[in-house]
């Protein structure tokens, strides 16, 4: 089978780097259809890891210094997974992250690792919205893309309607609720789901206004924050809470 540089439309993508990998490995092992390694790559350790977890009768482990020039923009990555897409729904009975019209590749990697960091393992995207499958979101994500779920919807409606036992906390610069005194309501039998919007627009206010709106204070010499500090400083605030709750 002959690799291309990654499309949306194909049915597979990649992996760039050996700890990405490592985690393509660790938790979609099903899914790998072939490793790349450089011929450079002299990490024994990581490559004997490699070796023992892939069915190596169903795997081929090739090397192969050309196809790294094809597939990556980087010089370097010396190790490439190859692996089959698939369909993921987020957890009815546990927490949500929200994320409406992300547009920026880096920052999703970052935004779903820092949400599995703080014990979030589901994520929602409205459409229009970065491709999570593309290899500059799995990388920037570390590969803990591989240990969370994430669902598109084409509205905040439609994600409504499907999770009903959610309450949605919208974090948006247009309300006088600060994070730093708010308290999240855990309800038995109700989870939550922490919204964020666009990177340079921000969440719909006329959309998400009656959803439990909260602003991050901060300093007066800057006006916002980089969505990517937003959400950190969030889920570390509502998993901090989370566990004094219980």
């Amino acid at each position: 089978m002959e690799f291309a540089k990654y499309k949306k439309i194909y049915d597979y993508s990649y992996t760039l780097g050996a700890f990405p990998t490592l985690e393509l490995i660790n938790n979609k092992r099903e899914n790998v259809l072939k490793i790349f390694v450089h011929s450079s790559f002299k990490n024994e350790e990581v490559l004997k890891d490699i070796y023992l977890k892939v069915n190596k009768e169903r795997v081929e482990i090739a090397s192969s210094n050309k196809i790294f020039n094809i597939l990556s923009d980087k010089e370097n990555i010396f190790i490439i997974g190859v692996f089959k897409k698939y369909h993921s729904f987020l957890d009815k009975n546990d927490d949500h992250i929200l994320l409406d019209n992300p547009s920026n590749m880096g920052n999703l990697g970052t935004m779903i690792r820092s949400s599995l960091g703080f014990n979030i393992k589901n994520i929602a995207i409205i459409t229009p919205g970065v491709d999570f499958f593309d290899p500059k979101v799995i990388r920037s994500s570390m590969g803990s893309i591989f240990s969370v779920n994430i669902e598109y919807f084409n509205s905040l409606k439609e994600y409504k309607e499907k999770y009903k036992n959610h309450l949605i906390y919208s974090f948006m610069l247009q309300t006088n609720n600060y994070l730093d005194t708010f308290k999240f309501n855990f309800k038995k039998d109700y989870y939550s789901t922490l919204a964020f919007g666009n990177e340079a627009a921000g969440l719909n206010y006329d959309i998400y206004k009656n959803e439990n709106p909260i602003k991050i204070n901060i300093s007066s010499k800057i006006d916002s924050l980089n969505i990517t500090n937003a959400l950190t400083i969030a889920v570390y605030e509502f998993d901090k809470q989370k566990r004094n709750n219980k």
